[in-house]
C-alpha cells in the first residue's frame, strides 16, 4: 500500500492570529449592537405599520450575527490564538464556551426564533391591551416548542430546563433554584403572615396622589443622576409598555420606564433599570466589542438592579437626604407628610397582582409562580390553554389574590413573547446576591458611611471593583466568593427582611 501526502499547506495567518480574532469578535459585536438598537427603538418609537418588517430585518441581522460568530474561520482564529496577557486568556476563554453553545444552534434556527419572538412580541402587546391571552395562546405555543427544540439542540444531563436556565446564570441548574426557593418561602411566609396580621396606620393613599408624569420622569431621572451616578453623556431615558435597559457599548446606555398614576412605578422602575446600566458602565474597557463585556449573568445583573431599587432606594437615610428634592417635585404628594412617613409608604407590604410593583417580601413569590409555570409546560404536564387557570391558583396559594382578568395576571410580563424561558428566576437569585454583597461592601467604613449619609460614590467605587470591571471574565460563582467570601446564600436577604420590616410594622424578635 502506498501513501501520498497533501500538498495543501494551511492558511496562512498575515497578522497575529489574536489581533484577528479580536477583529472578527469586534464585527459579531457591532452586528450584535446594530440587532439590539433595531429592538431598542422597536420597543420606543418605531410606527405600529413597522412592525412586520422589523421583524424580518431582526431576523436577518440575527442570522448574519450567529453565522459569522459560528463560522469554523472563528473557530480556527479560538484554535490558533496565542494569548498574550491575562486580558486575551479571558477573552479566548469565554469566547470559546460561547461559540461551543452557539455552533449547537443552526443559523436557520435563529432566524426562525427570531421572526417568532417578533410575531409574539407583538401579539402579547395587543393581547395585553385587551386582556385576551386567547390570541396570544399560539404564540406562546410555539415559543415553548422553540424553547424545547433549543434545549434539545444544546443537551442537558438532568432537565430540558437547565439548558435554558444556562443561558442566563452560567452553572446554574433548576435542581438548586427548587432548593433555594424552597428555603425561601419557608423563611418568608412566616413573616408575611406576621405582617399580615400587624396593625398597620400607614396612609398608602400617598401613593397615588397626583403626580404630573413629566414630573415624575423628571425626579427619577434626576436622581438616578445625582444619587447613582448615571450621566446623560453615556446614556438616555424613554418610555416603553416594559421597562428594560439596553446598551450598545459601555458608552451608550438607553433605559426605559412607564408612567401610571402608581407612581412609585416611574421612580422605583428607572432606579431598578439605573442599577443595570451603572454595571455595564463599570465594566472595564478592555473587553470592549468582546463577549467579556457585559454582566457575568443576568443573575449578578439583578443583584445591581435590586440593589440601587430596594436596598438603596428604599432605605430611610436615601429618603432622609432627597425628600427636600422630592417635595419640590411633587408637592401634592408630600402634603403633610415627612421622610419617615414616606418611607413607611414606599416600603409597603401588601400582596398585588403585579410582579414589578411587588414589594421586597413578596416579589420573590411572584418568581416561584413563573419558574414553577416554566416547568410544568416545559415538560408537558400544564398545556399553554391551561395556563391562566394554573396562574390564578397559584396566585391564590402564594399570595391569596385571584387576578380579575388576563391582563394582571398571566399576560403582564413580556418574557414569555421574548421566548427568555429560564430568565425569571435569576430575579430571586439577584435578590439574595443584593444583600450578600451589600454587607460585604459594608466591612469597609467608607462605604458604610455613605451608605448613611445617602452619598453612593464609595460603594460605587467597591462595586466596580469587585463585581463590574471584571464583565464576564469571572463566573457568577466567582464573583459572588471572591466579593463576599463565600457561596450565594439566603441568610443574609432573609435576616435583611425580618430585621428592616420588623422594625416598620413593630413586629417582635428576628425570624421565626
Amino acid at each position: 500500500m502506498t501513501t501520498t501526502q497533501s500538498t495543501s499547506t494551511p492558511e496562512t495567518v498575515t497578522e497575529p492570529s489574536m489581533t484577528e480574532l479580536r477583529r472578527r469578535l469586534g464585527q459579531v459585536s457591532d452586528l450584535g449592537a446594530a440587532e439590539a438598537l433595531m429592538s431598542w427603538e422597536q420597543e420606543t418609537s418605531m410606527p405600529d405599520e413597522a412592525a412586520r418588517v422589523r421583524g424580518l430585518q431582526l431576523s436577518t441581522l440575527a442570522g448574519l450575527t450567529h453565522a459569522m460568530f459560528t463560522d469554523e474561520k472563528t473557530g480556527e482564529l479560538l484554535n490558533a490564538a496565542a494569548p498574550q496577557d491575562d486580558t486575551d486568556t479571558a477573552i479566548v476563554r469565554v469566547s470559546r464556551r460561547d461559540f461551543e453553545k452557539a455552533t449547537k444552534l443552526p443559523t436557520e434556527f435563529v432566524e426562525e426564533r427570531t421572526r417568532a419572538q417578533n410575531e409574539a412580541h407583538h401579539a402579547w402587546i395587543a393581547a395585553r391591551k385587551g386582556s385576551d391571552f386567547a390570541t396570544f395562546a399560539p404564540h406562546l405555543t410555539r415559543m415553548m416548542e422553540l424553547a424545547r427544540r433549543e434545549a434539545d439542540l444544546r443537551g442537558y444531563d438532568e432537565h430540558p430546563y437547565d439548558a435554558l436556565l444556562d443561558n442566563y446564570e452560567p452553572g446554574m441548574r433548576a435542581g438548586a433554584v427548587k432548593t433555594i426557593f424552597a428555603d425561601l418561602r419557608d423563611r418568608t411566609l412566616p413573616l408575611l403572615r406576621r405582617i399580615a396580621a400587624a396593625e398597620d396606620a400607614a396612609d398608602y393613599g400617598v401613593l397615588t396622589r397626583p403626580f404630573p408624569a413629566e414630573a415624575q420622569k423628571a425626579f427619577a431621572w434626576k436622581i438616578a443622576g445625582e444619587a447613582f451616578g448615571l450621566d446623560s453623556s453615556f446614556s438616555r431615558q424613554d418610555e416603553s409598555a416594559h421597562p428594560f435597559m439596553t446598551n450598545f457599548s459601555r458608552s451608550d446606555l438607553r433605559i426605559t420606564t412607564r408612567v401610571e398614576p402608581y407612581w412609585p412605578a416611574c421612580l422605583f422602575g428607572t432606579w431598578h433599570e439605573t442599577g443595570h446600566a451603572m454595571y455595564e458602565r463599570g465594566v472595564s474597557g478592555r473587553w470592549e466589542r468582546t463577549p467579556v463585556s457585559g454582566g457575568a449573568s443576568l443573575g449578578v445583573h439583578e443583584s445591581q438592579s435590586r440593589l440601587f431599587e430596594n436596598l438603596l432606594g428604599r432605605s430611610l437615610p436615601f429618603w432622609e437626604r432627597y425628600f427636600p428634592q422630592f417635595q419640590a417635585a411633587a408637592p401634592e404628594v408630600t402634603a403633610g407628610l415627612d421622610a419617615q412617613t414616606l418611607y413607611r409608604a414606599v416600603n409597603r407590604v401588601n400582596p398585588s397582582m403585579i410582579r414589578v410593583e411587588a414589594d421586597e417580601v413578596t416579589y420573590n413569590f411572584h418568581i416561584m409562580l413563573r419558574f414553577e409555570l416554566e416547568l410544568a409546560l416545559l415538560e408537558g404536564n400544564l398545556k399553554v390553554s391551561e395556563l391562566p387557570e394554573a396562574w390564578n391558583a397559584k396566585m391564590q396559594d402564594y399570595l391569596g389574590l385571584t387576578p380579575p382578568n388576563d391582563a394582571q395576571g398571566v399576560l403582564q410580563d413580556v418574557h414569555w413573547s421574548a421566548g427568555l424561558i429560564g430568565y425569571f428566576p435569576t430575579y430571586a437569585l439577584g435578590n439574595l446576591l443584593s444583600v450578600q454583597l451589600l454587607e460585604a461592601a459594608q466591612a469597609d467604613a467608607g462605604v458604610a458611611q455613605g451608605i448613611q449619609n445617602a452619598e453612593y460614590a464609595p460603594l460605587l467605587a467597591w462595586l466596580t471593583e469587585n463585581v463590574h470591571q471584571s464583565g464576564r471574565s469571572l463566573t457568577p460563582t466567582q464573583i459572588t466568593e471572591q466579593a463576599t467570601g463565600r457561596p450565594l446564600s439566603a441568610d443574609p436577604y432573609v435576616a435583611y427582611l425580618h430585621k428592616k420590616y420588623g422594625e416598620i410594622y413593630g413586629l417582635d424578635g428576628a425570624e421565626s
